[in-house]
């Protein structure tokens, strides 16, 4: 993950330099923002295989998956009422536990009283673009609402194992998920920007499957071209036989972000 914030990092600033040469400063808006998320998770995951229904499985209490904080990284671009901004999440889960009844993973009867040991893990890539709808801007304060249209991308994996039963328990399932969604955001900044509070919701559902991201945040402005910010975000992610694969988890917890752009 090192390797691929050091590309975006240097992407992004070998294009900034690029159009702030050939670009007015007030025509567009560019920039990097890191996030650290510290979610709880909670939600049930259940496999199938070889025509047989998976056992379904709380998270915390049958699989001993604990709650994990991650990073993202998003660069953005702006001109006038037209944003556009790129993100990448990686989710990376792990927990074991001595089962108290068999259950079924992929065709796979594990037995009562094993240790089993599991992950759940996930990259996520977030395209999105946000037409203002309404966008008023003067010397004490700012405003503005939005559209946004996102095309969300998730490259997942679920896998379990029970080192006391064997290598043909060593089970690994995964599945890749493209999620359009729509929403809308909303800004209110004071005194020229320096302090700021934003909102962004989007889904999507269909065939049982629902998709819910929500964010609010404020943030403030200490020194030019860098902003800091603390928040909460909400993200919801129920899976209705994807790749056999279903699910029914939530992620809900605060973050802090910084931002370097102009």
């Amino acid at each position: 993950m090192k390797k691929y914030f050091s590309s975006v990092f240097c992407v992004m600033a070998i294009f900034s330099l690029i159009v702030s040469l050939v670009t007015p400063a007030h025509a567009i808006e560019l920039g990097v923002r890191g996030y650290y998320w510290f979610p709880d998770l909670k939600g049930d995951l259940r496999v199938d295989g070889d025509g047989l229904e998976g056992t379904e499985m709380d998270v915390k209490d049958t699989l001993g998956i604990s709650d994990e904080s991650f990073p993202s990284v998003e660069v953005y671009a702006g001109i006038k009422k037209h944003h556009i901004s790129f993100m990448y999440t990686q989710f990376d889960y792990s927990g074991s536990n001595y089962i108290t009844q068999s259950i079924n993973f992929l065709g796979k009867t594990y037995a009562a009283n094993a240790f089993i040991e599991s992950d759940f893990k996930a990259r996520m890539f977030d395209l999105e673009y946000q037409y203002d709808l309404i966008n008023i801007e003067n010397v004490l304060a700012g405003f503005s609402v939005g559209i946004i249209g996102k095309m969300r991308y998730i490259d997942g994996e679920a896998s379990m194992r029970s080192p006391t039963m064997g290598s043909q328990y060593d089970q690994k399932e995964t599945f890749q998920i493209p999620v359009p969604m729509v929403g809308i955001g909303a800004h209110i900044g004071v005194i020229k920007n320096i302090l700021e509070g934003r909102l962004k919701a989007s889904g999507m559902g269909y065939s049982g499957s629902v998709f819910v991201d929500a964010m609010a945040e404020i943030s403030v402005t200490p020194f030019p071209f860098l902003d800091i910010h603390g928040g909460y975000r909400y993200m919801k992610f129920k899976v209705d036989d994807i790749d056999d694969v279903y699910a029914d988890l939530q992620f809900a917890g605060p973050y802090v972000a910084l931002t370097v752009g102009f």
